[in-house]
C-alpha cells in the first residue's frame, strides 16, 4: 500500500486537482474505491473526473439504480456504483458486481464499505474528508 496523491482543495480548485490526480495515477487501474462521509464530495469528484475523461452523459449518483454506465468520447465504458443502500456483500454479488469488476472497464465505487470483503485485488482507494465548509482533503492510496 502506498500513497499516490494528496491534496486539499475547494470546489473551484477541483478541476486542477483531478487533472493532477489523473496525471499521477496513470496508467489507471480499473477499480477506484471512493470513501467519505455523506456530503464530502464523492459524486462531485466523480462528475469532474467524468468531465475530464470525456464522458458524454450527465454523471449522476446512482443511489437508486446502484450502478450507472457512461461512455466517453473514445468509446470507453465507465461504471459508477453507489453501494450506500446495500446491507452486505451478498447484495453486491446479487447485482453482478464481480462481472463489472472483471470487465476491465473503469469502475468508480462510492460507499465501498458496504462490500468490504470484495476488495482483495489491486485498486486505488480515494478518501475524501471535510476540512471546513469550503475545503476538502483527498488522499489516493494504491493497494496492490
Amino acid at each position: 500500500m502506498k500513497q499516490v496523491f494528496s491534496a486539499t482543495y475547494t470546489l473551484e480548485d477541483l478541476p486542477a486537482v483531478v487533472k493532477d490526480w489523473i496525471a499521477l495515477s496513470s496508467p489507471f487501474p480499473s477499480v477506484y474505491l471512493i470513501r467519505g462521509q455523506m456530503g464530502a464530495g464523492k459524486t462531485t469528484l466523480i462528475k469532474e473526473l467524468g468531465k475530464q475523461l470525456g464522458v458524454l452523459q450527465s454523471v449522476q449518483s446512482p443511489t437508486f439504480s446502484l450502478v450507472n454506465e457512461y461512455q466517453n468520447e473514445a468509446g470507453d465504458i465507465i461504471y459508477h456504483f453507489d453501494l450506500y443502500r446495500l446491507k452486505n456483500v451478498r447484495e453486491a454479488l446479487d447485482i453482478g458486481i464481480e462481472e463489472y469488476l472483471d470487465s476491465g472497464h473503469l469502475c468508480l465505487i462510492e460507499w465501498p464499505e458496504q462490500a468490504e470483503d470484495l476488495w482483495d485485488f489491486p485498486h486505488i482507494e480515494i478518501n475524501i474528508s471535510t476540512q471546513d465548509e469550503k475545503h476538502r482533503h483527498l488522499t489516493a492510496i494504491w493497494h496492490e
